[in-house]
């Protein structure tokens, strides 16, 4: 376990050592006998209870802490993979963020008129080290706007990865991978930032509140 080190210290942003982390860590499983319950449970409850919110996007270093997106209880799928990654590591279990350019076919249009784009460049999720190998999982989008929008809910079985899916319920393109960039120990702040601020400037933070929203979004 000595080479998995890296993957088990606090960051800054990935602060597994904090308090609250530590405390939600511990309870979320305080059930479980084994690494794979303990990831089973802190996935589930990062999709399901930290809702995505696209708006949370930030160009700012602090508002992607571990800490800070559990206070705020609510994230976009760099803050979640983040999140999970925090947790996982305060449960004792190896963990790390992976990226992606992905082409989301169901974007609103109201999202595309104000970035441009239906492709986000640095999709993130996260990576845990079970049973001897990494597995995927991404803990992007939770079961109630899953159910909104007609896709699949993310199922994960902690043995094989487990990310977005390429259709909707009704067979329409929903997910599509462009391209991996694999995998860091840390957040790669700057590198996810010089491409995301190309859309939403640099000086996006989070938009907590339906007031912080611009009329029309």
């Amino acid at each position: 376990m000595s080479d998995m080190q890296e993957y088990l210290r606090p960051t800054d942003v990935i602060d597994c050592g904090h308090e609250t982390v530590r405390l939600k860590a511990g309870k979320l499983t305080g059930g479980c006998c084994t690494p794979l319950e303990k990831a089973l449970a802190l996935f589930g409850f990062v999709r399901d209870e930290i809702p995505y919110n696209l708006y949370m996007i930030s160009v700012f270093r602090e508002d992607f802490t571990a800490s800070r997106i559990l206070g705020w209880g609510k994230g976009y799928c760099v803050q979640k993979a983040v999140l999970l990654a925090a947790l996982a590591r305060a449960a004792g279990i190896p963990a790390r963020l992976a990226f992606a350019r992905i082409r989301n076919h169901k974007i609103p249009a109201k999202i595309v008129a104000l970035t441009g784009t239906d492709i986000f460049p640095r999709h993130g999720y996260t990576q845990l080290f079970l049973d001897g190998a990494w597995v995927s999982a991404a803990p992007t989008f939770d079961s109630a706007l899953c159910g909104k929008i007609g896709v699949p809910v993310v199922q994960w079985d902690g043995r094989t990865d487990a990310t977005l899916p390429p259709c909707d319920l009704n067979g329409g393109k929903y997910i599509e991978y462009i391209e991996k960039f694999g995998s860091f120990a840390d957040l790669p702040f700057d590198w996810i930032v010089a491409e995301t601020s190309k859309r939403v400037g640099l000086d996006k933070r989070p938009w907590l509140t339906r007031d912080d929203i611009p009329k029309g979004l």
